[in-house]
C-alpha cells in the first residue's frame, strides 16, 4: 500500500534566498519539497500578519515547516495560523529567553534602530555585519545566498528578532541548533538537538546531517 506524501515548505534565514536548501535532499517517495521566499514587509507589518501572508504559499495542507534562523522564528507564526503536522526550527530560538545578551540589550535600549543596515549596498561590511568578522573569506558564498538586500526589509527584520515576545515553546516543535552558532549562542539554548561544531551557516555547510537525519524527525510521531 503506498504511503501518502508529506510536504514539507522550507524557509531560508534573513536576508537569505531558497538556495541555502539547494543541498538538502529528502527522499522523494515520502516527501515532496517547498521552498518559501522572502517578500518586503507592509509598512509597520506586524510578525503575525506577514506570517499570515506567507502562509497563502503554502497550499497543502497539514505541512511540516522547516525554518532556519529568521525564518525558524517566522515558521513558529505561522503555525499558529495554520495547521501543521510539524515545525521544525534550526540555528534559532524557541523563546524570547534564548535571544543572546547583546539582542536583549538592543531591545532594551533600542539600538537596533540605529543599525547600519544602509549597507547593504556594500556587500562585504554587509556580510560581516551579518555574520561577523571571520567571513572575510567566504563573501562570494554569501553574495551567493544573500539576495534580499532591501533597507525596509532589513530593518523590519532586525527588529521583529530582537523584540520578539514568545515567552513557551510551541508544542510539536523541534529545534535544532549547532554548538558553534555564533548568532545564537549554544549557551542560551534550553532543550534541542545538538549538531557537533554546527555553525549559523550549518544547513549548508553541515547538509549531510540533515539529509540522513530530517527524514526521521519528520517521521517521528515523538518531538525530540
Amino acid at each position: 500500500m503506498s504511503q501518502d506524501i508529506i510536504d514539507v515548505y522550507f524557509m531560508p534565514g534573513m536576508a537569505a534566498n531558497p538556495s541555502i536548501f539547494e543541498y538538502i535532499n529528502l527522499p522523494k517517495d515520502r516527501f515532496k519539497m517547498h521552498l518559501l521566499e522572502w517578500v518586503i514587509p507592509y509598512n509597520k507589518e506586524t510578525l503575525s500578519d506577514y506570517a499570515k501572508r506567507i502562509c497563502k504559499d503554502v497550499k497543502a495542507e497539514n505541512p511540516v515547516l522547516v525554518g532556519v534562523s529568521f525564518g525558524g522564528i517566522l515558521v513558529q507564526e505561522m503555525s499558529k495560523h495554520i495547521q501543521t503536522r510539524k515545525v521544525i526550527v534550526i540555528s534559532s530560538v524557541l523563546t524570547k529567553y534564548e535571544l543572546p545578551k547583546r539582542m536583549k540589550l538592543a531591545k532594551a535600549t533600542k539600538m537596533y534602530k540605529f543599525l547600519p543596515t544602509h549597507l547593504v549596498r556594500d556587500f562585504e561590511n554587509y556580510a560581516k555585519f551579518t555574520f561577523g568578522s571571520s567571513t572575510t573569506k567566504r563573501i562570494d558564498l554569501y553574495k551567493k545566498y544573500l539576495s534580499v538586500r532591501d533597507k525596509n526589509y532589513l530593518d523590519w527584520a532586525i527588529e521583529q528578532v530582537v523584540c520578539w515576545e514568545q515567552e513557551e515553546p510551541l508544542p510539536n516543535t523541534i529545534h535544532i541548533h549547532g554548538d558553534k552558532d555564533a548568532v545564537f549562542p549554544y549557551q542560551y539554548i534550553k532543550n534541542c538537538i545538538t549538531v557537533k561544531e554546527g555553525t549559523h551557516i550549518m544547513i549548508i555547510n553541515k547538509y549531510k546531517w540533515f539529509n540522513e537525519n530530517l527524514p526521521q524527525l519528520i517521521l517521528n510521531d515523538n518531538v525530540a
